[in-house]
């Protein structure tokens, strides 16, 4: 999204000269055709995924959901995991 703000900010202050790769490049046509093609790109996520997360973080808050603290000895058993499946 915030790649979406700064091409609108390019686009209503000019500036736009960075966005032409090749010389025949129109700098504003291709700030405009970006601009319009990251708006497409933005993900929204359902309302119902947003409340379960936010229902999620009340949970842990209140201590009713356990969180499994991940220390050093875990990271070093992933990475284990990680270069046996490489080899």
């Amino acid at each position: 999204m915030w790649n979406n703000f700064k091409m609108w900010r390019d686009l209503i202050s000019g500036n736009y000269e960075g966005y032409a790769l090749m010389p025949n490049d129109d700098p504003y046509e291709e700030c405009y055709g970006w601009f319009w093609t990251s708006i497409n790109l933005d993900e929204t996520l359902p309302k119902e995924f947003l409340e379960y997360l936010q229902q999620l973080v009340d949970d842990i808050d209140s201590g009713k959901e356990k969180l499994i603290p991940l220390d050093e000895g875990f990271a070093k058993h992933l990475e284990k995991i990680v270069r046996e499946v490489d080899t």
